[in-house]
């Protein structure tokens, strides 16, 4: 089974919480009243996650959590690993263990494993797409409240990077700021006087002009936004290496290696945390088990 990339896991202490709020989400106020009037409490089942089309998997440890919690008497059996690209038909994990419980389970860890999976998956089209060029696919704090570290994950385990986990993480001054704080140089100087040595600066710019005026003043990097692949190309000549160059905005699969071409550092995009559709991924019960 091919690997996108080596991954370090995400700390279960903080993914439990996630996945347990799914679950209380799930169960409501009296639990599962059909599996509990449908099966009889002895019955015993094996299934099998199946993936239905081509992709990347993430969110085996959201799966494997879920179903602990709603009983630790499950076994999961793991069959491949987050990163992995599957087709139709790849079996990626088996379940094992009280009928109900899985099918109490199967709902919420069939949520995290295609939502992350979706991402990971149009993460790793992406990657594909600017291969050779040199430039890195990462993602935004555009995210789902709540799921911003699962996300963030998927997006590695499709061979992507990250941007800013929180505000905190580093300075990005955008066009909003820009306009409150008067003007580019006031902005720069301003977060300069507050943020301390080892806070990164970069500043977002919509034209060559702006640009300049961030050269001569001093930042560590600059976003390009919105900008056409000959812009960007010029952008880049100006920068000359001086700060990291990232370009964001109405990117898609089929713009990405132009705009890759262009020398940019970092392709940032929003859409592939918050819009990237599900991988479908089915429980298929194993029979006469």
């Amino acid at each position: 089974m091919t690997q996108v990339s080596r991954l370090a896991p995400l700390p279960h202490l903080m993914i439990e919480p996630v996945v347990r709020r799914a679950l209380e989400e799930d169960l409501g106020l009296a639990g599962d009243i059909t599996s509990v009037g449908a099966i009889p409490a002895g019955h015993r089942s094996v299934v099998t996650a199946v993936s239905r089309h081509d992709g990347v998997i993430a969110g085996l440890d959201c799966a494997e959590i879920a179903c602990h919690l709603v009983d630790p008497k499950i076994t999961v059996t793991r069959l491949v690993e987050d990163g992995a690209l599957v087709t139709p038909g790849t079996q990626i994990a088996t379940f094992e263990g009280p009928s109900r419980s899985l099918l109490t389970a199967e709902r919420t860890a069939l949520n995290f494993m295609g939502h992350l999976s979706g991402i990971a998956t149009v993460t790793a089209e992406l990657v594909r797409a600017v291969a050779g060029s040199g430039a890195a696919i990462a993602c935004t704090r555009k995210t789902t409240p709540g799921l911003r570290a699962l996300e963030k994950y998927a997006v590695r385990a499709g061979g992507g990077m990250n941007h800013r986990y929180s505000l905190a993480d580093a300075v990005l001054i955008k066009d909003n700021h820009i306009a409150l704080a008067g003007g580019i140089r006031p902005a720069l100087e301003g977060v300069r006087a507050t943020v301390g040595h080892l806070v990164k600066i970069e500043i977002e710019v919509d034209t060559l002009d702006q640009l300049a005026e961030v050269l001569e003043i001093g930042a560590d990097a600059v976003l390009l936004d919105n900008m056409t692949p000959e812009v960007l190309r010029q952008a880049v000549a100006m920068v000359d290496g001086r700060m990291i160059t990232e370009a964001s905005g109405g990117i898609t699969p089929e713009t990405a290696a132009s705009v890759a071409a262009t020398g940019v550092d970092l392709i940032s995009l929003g859409w592939i945390t918050h819009s990237a559709p599900v991988l479908d991924i089915g429980l298929d019960f194993v029979p006469g088990v």
